[in-house]
């Protein structure tokens, strides 16, 4: 018999935070968020999300053991810029049993109902910035910080319950060429000529700063289009920042700048920390931070976490400054390898680039819907 309990205590949310590392316990292609990152991500008084999100988290057991997870959210801002009525259900993890699945869902269901929603959608987090959508395709794929991985049966799960499509999500895995694309070499001297942009020389983390809150405002004219996006408020930014430069390696950055000193571009990327993050299961301490560094410094896996253009210069040569930069410390570094972040199935722009790199799919995630 399955029980749902919501987390109302710090002993609750850490069971929340921790259920995961027991279900997905030796799974070699799971990679364990950051525990610090998600107490952060989830606190009331630490996520700015909350000065205009309302949320609940559950806990579900199964014959009085840990079963299952799940987070509703209602995020008003991004109901209002795309005109549903959704609660978002997120953070979900459940074993392979569909009582424990249904109840988890429906007690996400009924919240959003008392609340007004008139659907459930996900899986979705506070903003574009957590992780989204549930893997259909590529299970025995190795995820990213910036992804997530659930077992082959999750599908399954949610179309028993009547849940449909809304989007996917596209990931690619390519090969560091030795030289880059034609094309992009064509684009960089047209873009630099005619509208005199440039890459930010970043030598040192705070060489970045300087940028990253300008990036961050930017992001919320390059993001606006893609689903289920709200814009970020000034706090979030000043979060965001912490959280996305703080162990950062500059070379791996790149910002494009117009005359002004705006960033126009960007394309955030670090050498891939999943195995650092296997091995210390999430954790910092007590020997995390090692794991972590050593996968910062010794690596030829790159992992590309934010990568976009100001509308006003797409079509213009502004990504292709980006690739060349990136791709130039890519080779100095010795990076041989690259896995792109979760791209819209539909965002041809973003798509392109990776076919220009020879990049072959190797996940698809996918949102889920269901009206009331």
């Amino acid at each position: 018999m399955t029980e749902i309990r919501k987390v109302t205590s710090s002993a609750d949310l850490k069971k929340f935070i921790t259920f995961p590392h027991h279900l997905y316990k030796g799974n070699p292609y799971w990679c364990p968020p950051i525990i610090m990152d998600e107490k952060t991500t989830l606190s009331r008084k630490k996520n700015h999300a909350f000065e205009y999100c309302k949320a609940e988290y559950w806990l579900a057991y199964n014959d009085g053991k840990l079963a299952g997870r799940i987070a509703g959210i209602i995020n008003p801002k991004a109901n209002q810029r795309w005109g549903e009525d959704l609660v978002r259900f997120g953070w979900i993890d459940f074993i392979d049993d569909p009582e424990v699945s249904a109840k988890l869902i429906e007690t996400v269901s009924e919240w959003g109902r008392s609340q007004g929603m008139k659907g459930i959608h996900g899986p979705l987090g506070f903003t574009d910035m957590d992780n989204e959508g549930m893997m259909i395709e590529g299970f025995d794929q190795h995820c990213t910080l910036s992804s997530i991985y659930n077992y082959p049966y999750y599908p399954e799960h949610m179309v028993k319950m009547g849940f449909g499509k809304a989007t996917d999500w596209v990931q690619y895995e390519f090969e560091i060429p030795t030289e880059l694309p034609e094309k992009f070499v064509r684009a960089v001297k047209i873009v630099e000529d005619k509208f005199h942009l440039r890459v930010l020389k970043a030598k040192r983390r705070k060489d970045l700063l300087m940028y990253a809150e300008k990036m961050f405002a930017m992001l919320n004219a390059a993001f606006d289009e893609l689903y289920g996006f709200a814009a970020l408020n000034e706090k979030q930014m000043k979060a965001y920042v912490q959280q996305y430069f703080g162990f950062i390696r500059p070379e791996f950055v790149a910002f494009v700048l117009d005359p002004e000193d705006n960033v126009v571009g960007f394309g955030v990327t670090m050498p891939s920390v999943t195995r650092a993050l296997q091995k210390s299961n999430g954790r910092f301490f007590p020997f995390g931070w090692i794991h972590l560094l050593k996968s910062v410094y010794f690596n030829d896996l790159i992992d590309m976490y934010l990568v976009g253009v100001h509308p006003d210069y797409h079509g213009k040569g502004a990504a292709a400054l980006v690739w060349q930069y990136l791709h130039e410390a890519y080779r100095k570094h010795g990076i041989t390898k690259a896995y792109s972040n979760p791209q819209l199935e539909d965002n041809s722009k973003a798509l392109s680039i990776w076919k220009s790199f020879a990049g072959r799919q190797i996940i698809r995630r996918r949102c889920w819907v269901r009206h009331f």
